[in-house]
This record gives structure tokens, C-alpha cells and sequence, in this order.
């Protein structure tokens, strides 16, 4: 009997699957000639730019999609290096041919994970509009045909241009200690050499080239930071800088060795544009965001915009103008003046930039804004069903508005994405069913953790019930 071919599902992050599994290079061709069928007859002989990151086999995936595209009649520019998602991305947005990216990457996602990203012709995320169409036109058997590609050097002008954002005379005068944790991802060497070139004391961990990763997920969080945070604190330095797999999200360690959640860096960095760097304009969050950056817009009087998860939704807010920060829930972030996605390495220099400004440590300008804005404390919890409980659940949700939550009573109610309940506190929680798993994530936040652990034990038990 025939083996029917593999479904390729793209998520709000692209397309994952275990490298002993179904990623494979018949499968990564097959997306391949999706998107060279796709932008071959819309745009020919137009330029594609091909990334990878540092995980076992990234480039020959990405050698084998450059030519499968190439096979289109497209011009393929691929990376000589393993480069950040975000080095793709501003190549797109600085190349006047382009009609798009491939990114062979799954980001934070362990060792044992590949991955395929697409971006647009202006390096921001594919709309999912636009993944239907590749996931309609994803053949069965690849086709045999490749055509012939150029490497390029994608990161030099990529980061000079991230040098030329940020002061270069303060961080200098500063010379800060700094601990560089690229997690043996995609960002390796860049950011520790661009500190270095900016006269800060830099010492680089997880640089080594471990294709396993080391045995830790190349996620900006804890436990997985733990190595960070000790360095750290054991070498005396004034700031820990961690990217993910791909570079396109980062976490900063303070000096007593504490990470910030994305909920505190996230504000944080938007008040250093702000009142730091003189800088204007909306902000959008996702609808998973913490209240703390919704405090912190309204304390500044910026603008702010809130929308469904996944950063394609973001994006589009980006392309309507007027947009200083966009913000999701996992902590990473985008200045669309610079590109409309994600740059962890970015973030990182402006971090650097605001404590040798400020003459402050990192722990006390947390301090500080947590003295303006107020405390409030986040979580979320997968809560896992079968298949058909999960699709029960979505189908009720429109409905679904319950009169309380753990004795409170909501002031505001949203099915933008989800069901969205707000409290009068700033407390609010969601319940949003997975777009390609069947969970429920349900998320919480509430000024202390006591209230926020009953609001989420009680929207658990709706998701459960299924009322």
C-alpha cells in the first residue's frame, strides 16, 4: 500500500516538525516548490533570499529549497553563514526585487526540531492568506528540477545598520560588563562582536557550535537561562543578553542574576523610547500581552492597539503607519522604522544603550517603573483535550459569556480571538484554542498571584466543562 504523502500545516510560526519524523528534505522541497510556483508566476525572475539557522542539517535544507526556488526561473540569494531570522528579513526589506524569504529554522524549539519560515518582499511575517495559498498548492512528490543559486553575506549590512541605531558614544563611554548567551542559535558571534566594537567587556557562553543545543532549548526563559543568570552573577557584570535559536527574541538578566519576564521587558523598552530617546507613536500588543504594557502606553500617552494573537496581525497594524512598538505575547518585538518583525538583537543593543545611559543598574530601572506603572502578575496553562473536545470547544466559544469568573464579574468581554474577559482591576483572562494542536491556552493576569491562580484555576475549569 501507497504511504499518502505528509499534511504540511503552517502555525502562526511557521512550519515544525521533528527532524526523525517529517521534516525531511523531500518535505522541505515540496515547500519549496509551493513558494516558487507561488512567486515564480506572480513575480518572475524576481529575488528570494534563504536562511538557516545553526541546527544538524540547516543548510543542506536550505541548499535543497534555493534550488527547487532557483528551478522557478527566481534569482536565490542564499546565506554563506548561518544567519538570524531577522538578517533575513532586512535583506528582503533593503532589496527592491524581492518578493520574499525562506528560513530554514524552528527558532526555540529543542534540537529536535526542524523548521521553514517564510517572510514577504518587506521582510515581515506571510499572512496567513497567503500560507493558505502555499499549503493548496503544496505538491505531492517534489518536483526533480533545481536551478543554481548565489551565497550572499547577509549579516554585514545587517548589522551595520544595527549599529547605526543606537548611541555608539554613550555605550562606549559606559563600557559595560556584559554576558552574551546567543543559546548556540542563529545570533553566535554577532552580538558579542558588535559589544566588543562598542568597548563593553564582553564574555560569549553556549558559542561553541553544539548542534544539540547543549541539552537546553534555545529559549530566552528559565530553567533554560540558568546558566546565564549564574555567569552573570559570578563574573560581576551589569547585564546578562540572551537570544533565542533564531535570534528574533530576547531576555535580559540584571545584575543580581534575575531574568525579566517579557511582561516587565517589554514595557520597560517602550519607556526608554519614550522618555529616553525622545521617540513616538502607537503601540500594539496582542491580545495575550500583559496589562503592564497597556499601564505603561497610557502613563506616556502613547497610543495603543491591541489584536488577536499571532504577529502577522501586528504586522498589518505596522503597514496602516504611526506605529513605535509592536509587541507579542512571547516577548518578541519590532520598531518597524527598522523592520516589521522581530529583532532579539536589536532589543539587545538598545538595552545596553539604556543602562549606559541611565548610570543605573537594570535591576533599579525595573525597580523604578515597577513604581510607576504598578505590579502584575501573568501565567498561562495549556489545558490539553482530544481532537474532538478541542472542536466541540471552539464551536461554542462565540457564545460562550459566563456571568463570572472566580466570583468576578468581567466589565469588558472580546471574541476577537478567543474569548477575552476583563475585570475592573486590570485583571483579565483567555481562552483561545490552538489553530493546529488540540489545546486550549488559557491565560491569566491579575495584580497579585493569588488572584490570578483562582482566575485561571476557574477559566481552566469552563475550558474543561466546555460551558
Amino acid at each position: 500500500m501507497d504511504r499518502r504523502p505528509y499534511i504540511i500545516r503552517f502555525g502562526n510560526d511557521g512550519w515544525h516538525a521533528r527532524l526523525d519524523e517529517d521534516f525531511t528534505r523531500e518535505n522541505v522541497a515540496r515547500v519549496a516548490d509551493a513558494l516558487g510556483l507561488l512567486w515564480g508566476d506572480a513575480h518572475p525572475g524576481a529575488t528570494v533570499f534563504v536562511g538557516y539557522d545553526t541546527r544538524h542539517g540547516a543548510r543542506t535544507f536550505a541548499l535543497e529549497a534555493a534550488g527547487v526556488l532557483a528551478g522557478y526561473g527566481l534569482d536565490v540569494r542564499l546565506s554563506d553563514a548561518a544567519s538570524p531570522t531577522p538578517a533575513v528579513g532586512w535583506a528582503c526589506s533593503r532589496e527592491p526585487s524581492a518578493v520574499g524569504g525562506l528560513i530554514v529554522t524552528a527558532s526555540e524549539r529543542s534540537c529536535e526540531y526542524g523548521g521553514v519560515l517564510v517572510r514577504t518582499g518587506d521582510g515581515g511575517p506571510a499572512p496567513h492568506d497567503l500560507l493558505d495559498q502555499v499549503e493548496q498548492l503544496i505538491p505531492n512528490i517534489p518536483t526533480a528540477a533545481r536551478g543554481d543559486c548565489t551565497e550572499v553575506d547577509l549579516m554585514q549590512p545587517y548589522l551595520a545598520d544595527l549599529i547605526s541605531l543606537v548611541d555608539d558614544e554613550v555605550i562606549t563611554a559606559a563600557r559595560p560588563r556584559v554576558i552574551v548567551d546567543p543559546m548556540y542559535g542563529s545570533g553566535t558571534g554577532y552580538l558579542a562582536a558588535m559589544l566588543r566594537g562598542l568597548g563593553c567587556e564582553v564574555s560569549e557562553i553556549h558559542a561553541d557550535g553544539s548542534e544539540d543545543f547543549g541539552g537546553i532549548h534555545p529559549e530566552p526563559a528559565d530553567p533554560w537561562a540558568d546558566d546565564c543568570e549564574q555567569e552573570v552573577v559570578s563574573t560581576g557584570s551589569d547585564i546578562g543578553l540572551i537570544l533565542d535559536g533564531d535570534g528574533d527574541r530576547a531576555a535580559l538578566v540584571d545584575e543580581t542574576g534575575a531574568i525579566l519576564s517579557p511582561h516587565e521587558l517589554a514595557p520597560l523598552l517602550l519607556g526608554y523610547l519614550v522618555e529616553g530617546r525622545g521617540e513616538t507613536g502607537r503601540v500594539v500588543t496582542t491580545l495575550s500581552c500583559s496589562a503592564s504594557i497597556a499601564r505603561q502606553a497610557r502613563r506616556l500617552g502613547c497610543d495603543y492597539t491591541s489584536v488577536p494573537v499571532g504577529f502577522a496581525r501586528i504586522y498589518r497594524e505596522m503597514l496602516e503607519g504611526d506605529v513605535l512598538l509592536g509587541i507579542e505575547e512571547y516577548g518578541g518585538m519590532s520598531l518597524p522604522s527598522h523592520l516589521r518583525e522581530r529583532d532579539g538583537l536589536l532589543v539587545c543593543l538598545l538595552a545596553v544603550e539604556y543602562v549606559s545611559r541611565s548610570r543605573e543598574s537594570l535591576g533599579a530601572l525595573v525597580n523604578e517603573m515597577r513604581s510607576r506603572i504598578g505590579r502584575m502578575c501573568y501565567t498561562r496553562r495549556d489545558v490539553r483535550m482530544d481532537s474532538a473536545s478541542t472542536q466541540a470547544f471552539r464551536m461554542i466559544l462565540p457564545g460562550l459569556n459566563p456571568e463570572a469568573v472566580a466570583g468576578m464579574s468581567p466589565v469588558e468581554v472580546s471574541h476577537a480571538d478567543g474569548l477575552r474577559l476583563q475585570f475592573e482591576d486590570d485583571a483579565w483572562v483567555l481562552m483561545r484554542p490552538s489553530r493546529t494542536d488540540p489545546i486550549v491556552r488559557v491565560y491569566a493576569e491579575a495584580p497579585s498571584e493569588g488572584e490570578r491562580d483562582e482566575l485561571l484555576e476557574a477559566t481552566c475549569d469552563i475550558v474543561r466543562r466546555g460551558m
